[in-house]
Formats: C-alpha cells, structure tokens, sequence
C-alpha cells in the first residue's frame, strides 16, 4: 500500500530547516517501556510478542545521546538511561553481549551475534565521548572496559567497522590511549585485507556481494583515519565510497541495495526491498567524509540520501510518518511496508539529527 505523495522534492545545494520535519519523538516514546527499546510495531503499536534486542536498544542509546544535546527534547533525556541500563544487563559475565529478550524478560541465548557486539561498542564510543551526565558515562566506561578484550577477535566485517568507530570515539575522549589505537589499527588492517582480497576491477568492495548496511565499512576507514593517519584507510575508503555510489544513486536519486537478492559482483543489483538502515549508515558515512575533507559535494549527497526518508526515493512516497514520528519498515515494490519498528525509526531519527548537526554548523559558519 502506498502511503501518499512526496512529501519533500530533491534540493540542489544546502537544506534549510524548514524543510525538515520537526523534532517528534512520541514514536520512540511509544516503543520504550521500563526495560528498554521493543523491536518491532504492528503498524505503529509496540509489538510486545517480538520483544527487545540489543541492536535497536544500541541505536536507540546513540540517538538520546546525540538528542540530549537539545535541552528541550525531555524525551531523550528520560530514555537514555532506560537504554544503557537494559545494555549493562545484556552483558554477560565475560563481557560479551546477548542481543535478543522476550517481553517476559528471559533470555535463551548465551551470546549475541558479532554485528551486535560492535554496534552496541559503536553507541558506547560515542556516550563516552559525547555523552552527559558523568555518572552515565562512567557507567558506559565500564561496560566498555569489559567488553574491549574481544574486540581483536572479530571476523565479521560489520562488527569490526561498528568497533572501529566506537574505538576512535574511546580514543578522542581519552586521547592518545595508546593500547585503543593500536586496536584500531589491527582492525582496519583486517578491513584493508577484505578489501584487497575482494578488490577486482570493476569491484571495489570488502566483499564478493553488497547487502546491508554497507556504508558502514568506508565509515569505519574514514574514522581510523583521524586516529592513525594511515593514508591506505583513507584512499580505500573514498574508493569503496565512491563505488558504492555508483550502486546506489540513479539520476540522483538515492536507491539502497535491495534486500530480495542483494548484489552480488556477477550479478544485478536488487531494487527491493529497500531499507532505512542503508539510508542512515549512508548518511554517517557522508557526515564524516565531510569532516575528513570539508568537501561540500559529501553535504550534498548526505542530503540527498536523507530526502530518501521523504519521499525522495524510487517510488515517489514517503516512509516517515508525520501523525506519528515514527518510519515505516521498507520501501517494497508496491509501497512501504506499513509497520514502523525501532529499526527504521531509529534510522530515520539518527539520519535526521545528523544532517540537522551538520545544518547547525554551516549556519554558524554564515
């Protein structure tokens, strides 16, 4: 079913506030409860059934720690805890992660998934770093601490680029931390190895097949940049960039790798199902190559990618819903899937305040 007509048209150049949504958490509101974040919505009501996950409580910490910065979104302020305390639950006694718990809060399995590890290393980086209170962070420091053993034993190619930017945030806050950057070094090198293993020419990937969340590798590269200055992550990561692009953008519309087939490297490109995942690691991904360069053509493409949310997309509609601050949970061939779980939310709200951080700027900047 198709939700309705473009809500927001392309731009060329610079956003402007106004043609963002306003800040509207009651969706998020609505998905958190005493224990923390539910995973998934019937249409807009919490989906009690599927319960909690560390994946979407991990996002959801980064999100109230970016939004807290915002004296006035109480929301924020109020869950950010709620969040951080269900992640010190899901640790076990040796410092990994459980990811999944059913709404009567038991738990079957005895460690989470390595994505799931980095992602929830990725959210404690930036609390650290960005995070306030005190009392908070030292808590997430904790966690953190007890979770940093494992982190040199990551294969998965996701799981290390999601520590690797967890890492560089450790790293700024308690600059130089001489044993956290060489971690990051040993972990970009596993990513440059992907690379140069699957590196062909006309394939400049760390993998034989684009799926999911893939922005999130060149991220990790660029953000070791700032840390180690090694030039290898740098010129690797603008390649796989800009190759990714040439996946993704289709006359300057923004079209993530379709999770009904992927893209494998001798194959086509799956249109759909489209998800807003790809969306918000994109939009990380030209935040930093931004940052890295001072380049306005990654602010462009940021907010091209963002408009994605609004209707800028294949299909002309949008997948945020205004009447409830929430997203829906994929662009299909024939409309938006109508669910709006934590994953998509939270992906949409991310990728909004990243772009508004980065409208801020410029507008001090002027």
């Amino acid at each position: 079913m198709i939700a309705g007509k473009v809500l927001l048209p392309p731009v060329k150049g610079v956003l402007t506030a106004k043609q963002m949504p306003e800040i509207d958490f009651q969706h998020i509101n609505n998905l958190t409860d005493d224990t923390g974040m539910i995973q998934h919505a019937l249409f807009s009501t919490p989906n009690r059934k599927e319960g909690y996950c560390i994946d979407d409580n991990a996002r959801a910490l980064l999100l109230s720690v970016w939004a807290c910065k915002d004296k006035k979104n109480t929301t924020a302020i109020r869950v950010l805890p709620i969040y951080l305390s269900f992640i010190h639950y899901m640790q076990t006694e040796d410092g990994y992660f459980r990811n999944f718990m059913n709404y009567t809060k038991s738990i079957d399995e005895v460690r989470g998934s390595e994505d799931s590890f980095g992602r929830t290393m990725m959210a404690l980086g930036y609390l650290i770093n960005e995070g306030n209170p005190h009392l908070m962070v030292k808590t997430g420091i904790q966690i953190f601490a007890k979770a940093f053993p494992h982190v040199e034993q990551l294969v998965s190619p996701r799981a290390i680029a999601n520590s690797i930017i967890g890492l560089c945030q450790f790293v700024k806050y308690n600059y130089p931390d001489d044993v956290k950057s060489r971690t990051i070094s040993v972990l970009s090198d596993k990513l440059v190895a992907m690379y140069e293993q699957n590196n062909a020419k006309d394939w400049h990937w760390f993998e034989s097949v684009l799926t999911y969340d893939n922005a999130i590798l060149p991220l990790a590269l660029l953000s070791a940049w700032e840390i180690t200055q090694d030039e290898n992550c740098l010129n690797i990561a603008f390649e796989a960039l800009e190759f990714l692009e040439s996946k993704t953008f289709h006359k300057e519309i923004f079209r993530p790798i379709g999770n009904l087939g992927w893209h494998t490297k001798d194959g086509p490109s799956a249109q759909f199902d489209q998800q807003g995942i790809d969306v918000m690691a994109m939009v990380l991904c030209y935040q930093q190559a931004y940052r890295n360069t001072r380049e306005s053509k990654y602010l462009d493409r940021m907010y091209k990618t963002y408009q994605w949310f609004l209707g800028a997309n294949d299909l002309g509609v949008a997948l945020y819903d205004r009447s409830t601050g929430g997203c829906a949970d994929g662009l299909h061939s024939k409309g938006i899937n109508l669910n709006q779980g934590a994953e998509s939310t939270l992906a949409y709200w991310i990728s909004h305040v990243v772009v508004a951080a980065e409208l801020a700027g410029l507008k001090k900047a002027w």
